[in-house]
């Protein structure tokens, strides 16, 4: 079984050394679960439409995980244009391959404005999720119980750019993640 990773930065692991992908790939291996990571610094939805065919479709996974949103957000892409990539991406998948998918948000943000700007996104993810049946993981709000929980706040768990998590975010990410997979 083949679960296929697309996304962004935060996906991609940008200035970690062990990213959430890593986690997935450890803990879902001896399930039998080969985890493949396609994602890449910067990205944004319009570049998970522009290579589908190879970092997606050529792998045919059997799960897919879609992960954009937070590189949209600070890349001027539309919310618009951004629910309407996520369509694209599993309309195909479903034409070619037919996998299960998964859409994830990310994490939180100290700064108000930020998070605002972000949330936008978070809710596109929720409302394709619902209109085209696929799950959606909410990583924030994991992400915010476990800071409740442990009594942190966002800039705890992530880089001195607070839009890319450390080392101890991208655990928590894992952790929601495998919650919700549930594979």
């Amino acid at each position: 079984m083949k679960l296929l990773i697309r996304g962004g930065s935060i996906a991609a692991g940008h200035g970690v050394t062990k990213s959430y992908a890593d986690i997935l790939t450890e803990s879902l291996r001896p399930r039998g679960i080969e985890v493949i990571n396609r994602s890449r610094y910067r990205e944004t939805s319009f570049d998970g439409i522009g290579t589908f065919n190879e970092d997606i479709d050529s792998f045919r996974p059997d799960i897919l995980l879609v992960q954009f949103g937070v590189d949209d957000a600070f890349q001027s892409v539309y919310r618009s244009e951004f629910q309407e990539n996520l369509v694209q991406m599993i309309r195909l998948a479903r034409y070619r391959f037919n996998p299960v998918i998964f859409l994830a948000t990310s994490h939180t943000l100290d700064d108000p404005n930020d998070m605002d700007a972000v949330y936008i996104f978070y809710r596109s993810l929720r409302i394709v999720a619902s209109d085209l049946g696929c799950q959606l993981i909410p990583v924030h709000n994991y992400w915010a119980g476990y800071l409740d929980e442990h009594n942190l706040s966002s800039k705890d768990l992530v880089l001195s750019d607070s839009r890319y998590p450390n080392e101890s975010g991208h655990q928590v990410i894992a952790q929601a993640m495998l919650q919700w997979l549930n594979i």
